[in-house]
């Protein structure tokens, strides 16, 4: 558990306990997490407790914890929006982010316009336009223009209409793409008319749009306009085509949004079904990020706040796939506008269902693209000495790491990777000489040492060297194991230590840091060996641990030195397995005997004292 860095803990005792947003940041300023809470003090506080240890994620969190931020808002619900928006702005590293979430388009009408215009933008702005989107499905998002562009006449000009206006109608009044209101050839209120039609197209209720096509069809047959009957009728044609294949299923009637779940790892998946008048007119869909750790309902709760809660059309039914800590306050942000459901069975359920097998089936394609994508990268090793600019192919790497228990049993690890993989008879694990706990911990300079006498007995027992050295760490590390290579006249010698805290890559004689792509097979490698090398130096240090422990017991057994405690710990394995011996079993041991035998389980706690009276003539 670690204590409040001095910054944080002077502003812990005057945080208000009030609803908010807390922005943890790292030492640089580097805005880290953002976090919201119903009451800020008790939720900040809770961050240096012991709730956090059993999630890896928040440790690394914790150690990174420099500064606090908080902004108090009225409510929680307005946490909850605020939270969502200062990710999308600072894109914290901790915090679970939609992907790619600038990227997808949408398609705009400009309604608060005099003479509406309608065209794609991949900007949200409070203008007080109709939006519709986000299309993840690009060619579906073409499909629904280009149907609507043959039968609705929006007009693609730029002009400001009506202070605006161009001399003489342009090309597409001559081709019939448009009426030209620009030059009063349409009314405005027939113009906004067809707005309106347009809107009810892109927000799914194609019934009614046919019906009012209809309408206008048999009207003009009426007034013996057969043209534009005939054009009114390819026009419905069209329509009817365009909704034959959203009629998946009906569903009482009514208007409804799906929402659909998949997680894989540390990777998840969320579907929108937009069911209107019991059809299917679209799906949506949006990858998220960064999950690992994280609950099922927090990572549905990012999508809802962060997605759907900025649609610009909602239904007046949401159906979401499970119950989640923050419904409330997300309902609270809805105002009313649609009712979230939670169905458990029924034709309902039957929708949820389906969203869900959307949501799977699309997390699988992604996972799929991904793994073919790393198989068309190029070899790791090859990947990884293009990117560190080597004469030589890094076939060989060894990996250095160390490890301390609050300045004690300062212990280093080597590990040795062969062509992209571990080479475990080539690991190997030394204690620190030069670093004691009057001195406390000296991470540097036992990186020095152990890079030292690592080398020192390759080079006397003529061992071949590794083509490339790996330091965890960053350029404090970097520079020491720098100069244990120098002394032994290895300064050529390829070196590079990667660091935890942006997995930055620092090189020997390069002042920046390489920032290679998260999803590079050269980074992998590197992560793979300095995992590998953490692994082995902590085992290493719990197992030192361990032996101290079991010393200091043993050692204050009276009558037993130092051969008879090497053989109970040859003969049972550990402090335990001597626990666990009978009586018998240790009396048979050379140097025991049956008073000795129960010395030492009297001593462990093992017998009573009263056994030890008893026994006592």
């Amino acid at each position: 558990m670690r204590d409040a860095p001095e910054v944080v803990a002077q502003k812990l005792a005057h945080l208000p306990d009030t609803p908010g947003v807390y922005l943890w940041k790292d030492a640089e300023g580097v805005i880290i997490y953002v976090g919201k809470a119903n009451r800020l003090r008790p939720r900040v506080r809770s961050y240096f407790g012991s709730d956090h240890l059993d999630s890896p994620k928040t440790r690394r969190l914790v150690e990174l914890i420099a500064d606090v931020e908080t902004i108090v808002v009225p409510d929680e619900a307005s946490a909850l929006i605020l939270e969502q928006n200062l990710i999308k702005e600072h894109r914290p590293r901790y915090n679970v982010m939609l992907r790619d979430d600038k990227t997808y388009p949408y398609i705009k009408v400009t309604v608060q316009e005099s003479f509406p215009r309608v065209f794609v933008t991949r900007r949200l702005q409070s203008d007080g336009a109709r939006y519709f989107g986000p299309y993840t499905d690009v060619a579906a998002m073409r499909r629904a223009l280009d149907v609507m562009k043959r039968i609705f006449t929006v007009r693609s000009c730029k002009y400001d209409m009506p202070r605006e206006m161009p001399d003489r109608a342009c090309l597409d009044y001559h081709i019939g793409r448009c009426k030209a209101p620009c030059v009063l050839l349409q009314s405005r209120a027939d113009y906004r008319a067809m707005i309106d039609e347009v809107v009810a197209f892109l927000d799914g209720r194609t019934d009614d749009v046919v019906r009012l096509v209809k309408d206008r069809m048999e009207r003009a047959s009426e007034a013996l306009d057969f043209e534009r009957a005939a054009e009114l009728r390819d026009a419905v044609l069209r329509l009817q085509r365009l909704e034959e294949p959203t009629a998946v299923m009906e569903v009482e009637g009514g208007d409804r949004d799906v929402v659909g779940y998949a997680r894989d790892g540390d990777d998840a998946a969320a579907t929108l079904l937009r069911i209107r008048s019991g059809k299917l007119v679209a799906r949506e869909h949006r990858f998220l990020e960064g999950v690992e750790g994280e609950s099922d309902g927090n990572v549905l709760s990012v999508y809802l706040v962060g997605s759907y809660l900025k649609a610009p059309a909602r239904a007046r039914e949401l159906l979401i796939p499970f119950d989640f800590e923050d419904r409330e306050l997300f309902e609270q942000a809805l105002a009313g506008e649609a009712k979230v459901l939670y169905p458990q069975r029924g034709p309902k359920r039957d929708l949820l269902d389906l969203a869900e097998q959307n949501a799977r089936h699309l997390l699988e394609e992604f996972k799929l693209a991904e793994q073919e994508t790393d198989e068309r990268a190029a070899d790791p090793v090859y990947e990884l000495g293009q990117q560190l600019g080597l004469e030589k192919l890094p076939r060989s790497l060894v990996c250095f790491d160390n490890s301390t228990a609050q300045g004690k049993d300062s212990v280093g690890s080597i590990v040795w990777f062969e062509n992209g993989r571990p080479r475990r008879a080539e690991y190997r694990t030394m204690k620190v000489k030069s670093v004691d706990e009057a001195s406390g911990p000296d991470d540097f300079q036992s990186m020095r040492e152990v890079v030292g006498r690592y080398f020192r007995r390759r080079l006397d027992e003529r061992k071949a060297l590794p083509d490339l050295v790996v330091v965890d760490g960053g350029k404090g590390q970097l520079s020491a194991a720098d100069e244990a290579l120098q002394e032994l006249g290895l300064g050529a010698l390829p070196l590079v230590s990667l660091a935890k805290r942006d997995e930055e890559v620092f090189v020997r004689g390069r002042s920046e840091p390489l920032r290679l792509s998260r999803r590079s097979p050269a980074l992998r490698l590197l992560q793979q060996a300095r995992d590998e090398a953490h692994r082995t130096a902590v085992g290493y240090n719990r197992k030192r641990r361990s032996m101290r422990t079991i010393t200091s017991e043993l050692l204050r057994i009276p009558g037993v030195g130092p051969k008879k405690r090497t053989l109970l710990l040859a003969n049972f394995g550990s402090l335990q397995g001597v626990r666990e011996a009978t009586l018998e079993q240790i009396a048979a041991l050379d140097g025991f005997s049956e008073t000795s035998a129960r010395a030492v389980l009297q001593a462990l706690g093992v017998l009573p004292e009263a056994a030890k009276s008893e026994a006592e003539p």
